[in-house]
């Protein structure tokens, strides 16, 4: 079964800035809790681009995994997809997008589509990954925050 995740953030800095911070890929070890032991294990430094390649290690529920992600789309400075070839879910697909606001500020989306590994069984552990997907995501939004103020 699909799942979907849908996350937006204000932020009061220009879209270029923001998309600039998700073009360097080392920010993602920033906006990812430290209990994840997130790391990216691909050579730095890294050019994001649509086809490019980038490989993690992560811990998750106490299990360590290893993920590959492809850049899939990339359009500077509105939106990228990237999306797992290997890694703990049968899908991953998250589209980041980020638009103008009249004062200046920026508009971030994050909308991810994903299956669990073992469909049917799988979705047994549905509420268990939601609940950490959903903590997962707010601590990235703190650290937006932090990195670029609050938006007023």
């Amino acid at each position: 079964m699909e799942h979907t995740l849908d996350y937006e953030l204000k932020l009061p800095a220009p879209r270029e800035r923001i998309f600039d911070f998700f073009s360097d890929a080392t920010n993602l070890e920033r906006i990812t809790p430290p209990e994840l032991n997130f790391h990216i294990i691909t050579p730095l430094p890294l050019e994001i681009k649509e086809g490019a390649l980038i490989d993690y290690e992560l811990g998750i529920f106490g299990l360590s995994f290893h993920w590959t992600t492809l850049i899939s789309a990339w359009n500077p400075p509105h939106h990228f997809v990237d999306k797992q070839l290997k890694g703990p879910y049968a899908l991953w697909e998250h589209t980041h997008t980020f638009e103008d606001l009249t004062d200046g500020g920026t508009l971030a989306r994050d909308h991810v589509v994903y299956k669990l590994p073992l469909t049917p069984l799988g979705d047994i552990a549905f509420p268990m990954v939601k609940k950490q997907l959903t903590r997962i995501f707010a601590y990235r939004q703190q650290k937006m925050i932090e990195e670029f103020g609050q938006w007023q």
